[in-house]
């Protein structure tokens, strides 16, 4: 096993934290237990040879690799459904009211992994607007930083939860047909969707302001100062009573620009 000295975790500590905002500060054994086997493998005879690399070529492969080792993208369909009944019963009637002239809505899924997340966020939009939703402009823009996340999101290869109710089984749902048992997305969801590659760390500069920001269970690998940082560029990129969903484990600080309406759900005025 390759061993991991207090300078190389110290630079790859840094570097994570100031390009990508993950604060690994605390997760040397984390570190060494899921790098050292896989650098092995790969021919390298010491972290210094591979964080050297990493810092001076700044490789998108080796960067992914990292990322992919030491976070989980880890969700599934029905996640915190809390989150998803407050959004289909007083969410969406409210914002679907504000934007009745237009017919545009704006939603974001920030660090959507799979796609699990902002495929199910456009089942609740199907729903609520039934035989409306030709008429309206509903995609749900998602992104995520793992190129092997939206891989498999582009790509849907799901097991189904036991909660998730048998009539969206079968309208939104297609067996893959591998023998698996798996299933994918149905076209209608899947063509909603519009997945692209981004880093949470760098200016939120899309063309239009959201009305619903979701980014559950993403900040837990943040200390306080980035999240902060965060909350206040998602804030500037919210309408005016616009909404941020953050995961029920999650917390932000207590000098928000938003306010809190219930458990993971707050409100920019």
């Amino acid at each position: 096993m390759l061993k991991l000295s207090d300078a190389d975790f110290n630079r790859l500590v840094r570097f994570m934290h100031d390009n990508y905002g993950i604060n690994l500060s605390q997760k040397r054994l984390l570190i060494d237990s899921r790098l050292s086997g896989t650098l092995q493998a790969q021919g390298y005879t010491s972290f210094t040879q591979f964080i050297d690399e990493l810092l001076t070529e700044k490789n998108k492969s080796k960067i992914e690799m990292v990322l992919n080792k030491l976070t989980t993208n880890y969700t599934y369909f029905m996640r915190e459904k809390e989150h998803y009944e407050f959004f289909a019963d007083t969410i969406l009637p409210e914002i679907v009211a504000k934007n009745e002239q237009k017919k545009v809505l704006s939603i974001w899924s920030a660090g959507c992994s799979s796609g699990e997340e902002p495929y199910n966020i456009s089942m609740y939009i199907k729903e609520f607007l039934g035989g409306r939703a030709g008429a309206w402009d509903t995609r749900v823009l998602a992104t995520d930083i793992s190129h092997r996340a939206l891989t498999a999101a582009h790509d849907p290869s799901y097991e189904l939860p036991m909660d998730m109710p048998p009539a969206w089984r079968e309208k939104y749902f297609r067996p893959r047909g591998d023998g698996s048992g798996r299933y994918t997305v149905a076209p209608e969801i899947r063509q909603n969707v519009i997945f692209r590659t981004f880093n949470l760390m760098d200016p939120i500069q899309f063309k239009l302001k959201f009305d619903v920001i979701f980014c559950r269970n993403v900040m837990i690998y943040f200390d306080q100062p980035t999240k902060d940082a965060l909350v206040q560029r998602f804030h500037n990129a919210t309408k005016p009573g616009g909404y941020l969903i953050i995961g029920l484990s999650e917390s932000i600080g207590k000098n928000s620009p938003y306010h809190m309406v219930k458990p993971g759900i707050f409100r920019r005025d």
